[in-house]
């Protein structure tokens, strides 16, 4: 799965603002060429959610360009997401090579275009020779080229969130922590970058506090959902970790977590926590609406995890859920001292 969570941790969204691109509405929706059936499909109903779920609600007070593109980059996320998981097992492979060959078409006509050349990244993409020439066919593809044009973003962090969904169909479980933050480089971090270079203000170091910043959110999306994961037969707690608690995979399918569980997620609380508190300094390096929606990100991984820790760390018994007023609290405190 992908950081999806980056854009929709919050509980409210602002429906009076229409920001979903064009290409992605419910009459324009329709792929071109030899996109299949499945693939458009998937890729039109992830550009509704992006218009009908969840953004942090520092969102909404951003500029129309900025939440245009956002939703722009989210609907992709969703379509990277829905073809990984919720897709027929035997299709998603297909699927997600469809969309990274759709990938290479944008960024090969986007190298062809007046202009064009702002747009950063290889059109080949990971899978060398790239696509048959044409647009692209996926009205989540098409929908991000505005954003790739004016904001220059690089290929590479489209690749790496699909193929973090390529891993998840042959990757179950993670032996150490250091494949878990391998992973999150794929699933996570892109997206934070993503997110820079829609502001603007893309630099190696600001993207060196980003991608802490993402992977600590993707952990807590993990330790929120470690019930959820396992149903779908999935692990991202560290084997070592496990081991090193005393905690079995029969702990993690109990209805109640155990002490054996609960210190374990105490342990991975504390260290997404340290993780993120390392990377939040990123928002001091930022002003106006860039520094707005960091800030929010960055909230709403606090929210998290302190919500995981309010629970007394049983993430088995419900998903540990924060309230608006955390989130809230906590991007204020984010916003006005830069950390």
């Amino acid at each position: 799965m992908t950081l999806t969570s980056l854009f929709a941790f919050a509980s409210e969204l602002c429906r009076d603002r229409d920001v979903t691109p064009e290409a992605t509405r419910t009459g324009e929706c329709r792929a071109t060429g030899a996109a299949s059936t499945s693939a458009a499909a998937i890729a039109a109903q992830a550009g509704a959610k992006a218009s009908a779920e969840n953004f942090p609600v520092a969102l909404r007070f951003l500029p129309r360009r900025y939440r245009g593109h956002l939703a722009a980059v989210y609907g992709f996320a969703r379509s990277v997401d829905d073809m990984g998981d919720e897709a027929a097992p035997p299709e998603r492979a297909a699927l997600l090579d469809e969309l990274e060959a759709d990938v290479r078409r944008l960024y090969r006509m986007m190298s062809r275009s007046p202009g064009g050349g702002r747009a950063g990244g290889e059109a080949g993409g990971p899978g060398g020779a790239g696509s048959d020439g044409g647009p692209p066919r996926l009205s989540a593809v098409r929908a991000l080229a505005p954003a790739v044009v004016t904001c220059a973003i690089p290929a590479q962090p489209f690749y790496d969130l699909i193929a973090a969904n390529r891993q998840d169909q042959v990757v179950s479980r993670y032996p150490a922590f250091g494949d878990l933050e391998d992973y999150c480089r794929l699933s996570a971090n892109p997206v934070g970058r993503i997110v820079l270079h829609v502001f603007g203000v893309a630099t190696p170091e600001r993207e060196a506090l980003s991608d802490r910043v993402c992977t600590a959110l993707q952990l807590a999306e993990h330790w929120q959902d470690v019930a959820e994961d396992l149903r779908a037969g999935r692990i991202y707690l560290p084997q070592e970790d496990m081991q090193r608690f005393g905690c079995t995979e029969d702990d993690l399918a109990a209805p109640r977590a155990s002490p054996q569980v609960r210190a374990l997620m105490a342990f991975e609380e504390r260290r997404a926590r340290h993780l993120l508190d390392s990377g939040a300094p990123i928002v001091g390096t930022l002003r106006g609406a860039a520094r707005l929606a960091v800030a929010g990100y960055v909230a709403g991984g606090r929210a998290a995890l302190a919500a995981i820790a309010a629970s007394g760390h049983d993430v088995l018994r419900a998903t540990p859920r924060p309230g608006q007023a955390r989130v809230a609290a906590e991007m204020v405190r984010a916003y006005a001292t830069g950390n």
